[in-house]
């Protein structure tokens, strides 16, 4: 179920029975030559509603911009600094426990929001508020990830780049995955800049030339359809599996 969709009265159904929520998360950024900037929150937001559709959880709008200044050398990354993201997060979840939800899925797709999100997770389970935890899709599926790609990215890569040819095919530039895996890097070992076991690098700009890594050309719309099928499978067992916890067994344990 899609909250936006629906009229307060028939909201007030939902939650008088049901105390999950699944919330989409993604970025506005670079990539590469071939992918639109949306590519994160498109992901996000598929397997947030594809979810809600099979289990009748409710699914929340798309928070369709996330913490991406390491890709801001690249025309029209959008992004915002992580403590106002961290608040604006926190602030949005706390509205969904007003209207009775005590936990919640973030169905993120942004690698820059994971850290943060942990953190706002962690401040609602602390003051009892609230369970909420961050779920990535390729992190649910990562032997068939492994499976499907010999260089799988991680950004811009052919695992997104299968994904979006899979939900929207028409926002791919096919006539540029030679050029996405020609001007960018392998992974970041190829890039050079782990020196001596520390991560020299801070934005993607750093490591590669056209913000991607991974070989694009490797990607396909039927393996797109495979990742999502598994992976939205892991998230509709993941609500199951949080819906049935007690509350209590989910707040913070007591001082040894």
């Amino acid at each position: 179920m899609y909250i936006a969709d629906e009229t307060w009265p028939e909201l007030g159904d939902y939650f008088a029975d049901e105390s999950l929520a699944l919330v989409p998360l993604g970025s506005t950024e670079q990539h590469g030559p071939h992918l639109p900037l949306a590519t994160d929150h498109l992901i996000a937001e598929a397997f947030a509603r594809e979810a809600a559709d099979r289990t009748g959880y409710c699914c929340t709008p798309t928070i369709n911009v996330g913490v991406s200044p390491h890709h801001r050398q690249f025309h029209g990354t959008m992004w915002v600094d992580a403590p106002q993201f961290r608040d604006y997060v926190e602030s949005f979840t706390r509205n969904l426990a007003y209207h009775g939800i005590d936990r919640v899925i973030y169905v993120n797709a942004h690698g820059g929001n994971v850290d943060h999100l942990r953190e706002v997770g962690r401040r609602l389970r602390d003051d009892e508020v609230m369970y909420a935890i961050e779920w990535m899709w390729d992190e649910s599926i990562p032997e068939l990830v492994d499976d499907l790609f010999a260089q799988n990215g991680p950004h811009g890569g052919p695992k997104e780049t299968a994904m979006i040819q899979h939900l929207h095919g028409h926002l791919v530039r096919d006539d540029q995955l030679e050029a996405a895996r020609d001007g960018g890097v392998p992974d970041v070992e190829a890039a050079e800049t782990v020196k001596h076991g520390s991560r020299t690098f801070y934005d993607a700009a750093d490591n590669t030339g056209n913000g991607v890594l991974g070989d694009q050309t490797d990607a396909t719309a039927e393996k797109g359809e495979r990742l999502f099928e598994a992976a939205t499978d892991q998230l509709c067992q993941l609500c199951d599996w949080l819906d049935d916890q007690p509350f209590v067994d989910l707040l913070p344990k007591e001082h040894v």
